[in-house]
């Protein structure tokens, strides 16, 4: 195949906003790491929503459901009176869901305009600059603490049937669910406390550069508490919509969650379920069982003129071209990543297999993909050296 030469890179820290996969939200600020109790609302019934993929016992519920909540009022007003994008969107939740009018100018009459968030995503689409030598390492820094290891292992032994049943469902190993939970929300601790509602609606009507984007959310985020008999004022998530313990967007639930501890309800901050939709995620992205995630490498002068990142495809022979060796035998015909992380000690190269790019499909990300790896990599040795001691 033909070799790529490296562009000029610049590194844009709000390119993480959504330009991952839509279970992501936007790049978040520096984390509370005080635990949140986040109670979910209690349902009104248990219908399932439509796009379901993992569970054929779901029933969609039809437009003109009941709705929980009780709002009414014949116009809009709050905030977001007098924004007529908004009232647009509710004639199309009206004609094309359903709604009740009456009941959507209610609800959007409460909802709050989060003027932080605009003001933090403002400064954060101006910080474009760059990348600084050892960035690998910082980024690494935040998550491979003892506090995100200790807690998947934790974790781990308080749900080890779920992750258990998880694995041979979908054939992703456990410590990969608690990656994904430690990096998002250090399991639960940190899931947000931002109300989803107001969250979407300054995002979609207030936020040129993605509005549109978030203006889907919106809708499924409201086709989803119908769905699940949830008020749409009680969910609360991060600042960008993002919910529960893996940090699902509404379009990501309505595709991905799953009732996994079988109760009728799929509930993203009951830890049970969230294990399920998470592998169930990485099993509709074609993660394939017991093959590896990355494998080692060793670079060369000549690797720096090669394009790196998640998103690119090398066969080993033309990366050999270039100087760069695996540290294990793979095979010949492989197709793999070439991953170069900025350490402080100097480039690391890396070569990506198929569940790697899977990572990625959760967060579009190298550094993402990386720590959530090395996270699950490190829980794991823990977690069976400490049954050892048993």
């Amino acid at each position: 195949m033909a070799v790529k030469l490296k562009p000029v890179v610049l590194l844009l820290l709000a390119a993480v906003l959504v330009a991952g996969c839509a279970t992501r939200s936007p790049a978040k600020p520096p984390k509370k790491t005080a635990k949140i109790n986040v109670v979910p609302p209690a349902r009104s019934h248990r219908g399932s929503a439509a796009g379901r993929a993992a569970d054929s016992s779901y029933r969609p519920v039809r437009a003109g459901s009941p709705v929980a909540g009780s709002y009414r009022a014949l116009g809009i007003g709050g905030d977001y009176a007098g924004y007529p994008a908004l009232q647009q969107f509710i004639d199309q939740m009206v004609v094309r869901h359903g709604f009740s009018r009456e009941y959507l100018n209610g609800l959007f009459s409460q909802a709050r305009r989060k003027q932080w968030t605009l003001d933090y995503l403002g400064k954060e689409s101006g910080a474009a600059g760059q990348p600084r030598p050892g960035a690998w390492s910082r980024y690494r820094a935040r998550f491979l603490t003892d506090k995100h290891i200790a807690g998947g292992v934790a974790f781990w032994r308080r749900h080890a049937s779920e992750l258990e049943r998880a694995g041979a469902r979908y054939g992703v190993p456990p410590e990969y669910i608690l990656g994904i939970m430690g990096v998002e929300t250090i399991y639960g601790a940190n899931v947000g406390n931002h109300r989803v509602i107001d969250a979407l609606t300054t995002l979609a009507f207030d936020y040129p550069r993605r509005g549109d984007y978030f203006k889907t959310e919106l809708e499924k985020f409201l086709l989803m508490t119908r769905d699940e008999g949830v008020d749409p004022s009680v969910p609360v998530g991060s600042y960008a919509g993002a919910m529960g313990l893996g940090q699902f967007m509404p379009s990501s639930f309505l595709q991905w969650a799953v009732d996994f501890d079988g109760d009728g309800r799929r509930d993203l901050w009951n830890p049970v379920d969230a294990i399920g939709s998470i592998a169930q995620y990485f099993a509709a992205h074609g993660w394939r069982p017991g093959e590896p995630v990355v494998t080692a490498a060793r670079g060369s002068a000549m690797a720096r003129n090669l394009e790196s990142g998640f998103d690119t495809r090398y066969s080993l022979a033309a990366l050999t071209g270039y100087g760069i060796q695996p540290a294990a035998a793979l095979d010949g015909d492989s197709t793999v990543r070439l991953l170069r992380l900025s350490a402080d000690s100097g480039d690391e190269y890396w070569l990506g297999h198929q569940n790697f790019y899977v990572i990625t499909r959760y967060n579009h990300s190298t550094h993402y993909a990386m720590a959530v790896h090395q996270l699950a990599q490190a829980i794991k040795q823990r977690y069976y050296e400490s049954v050892a001691l048993y």
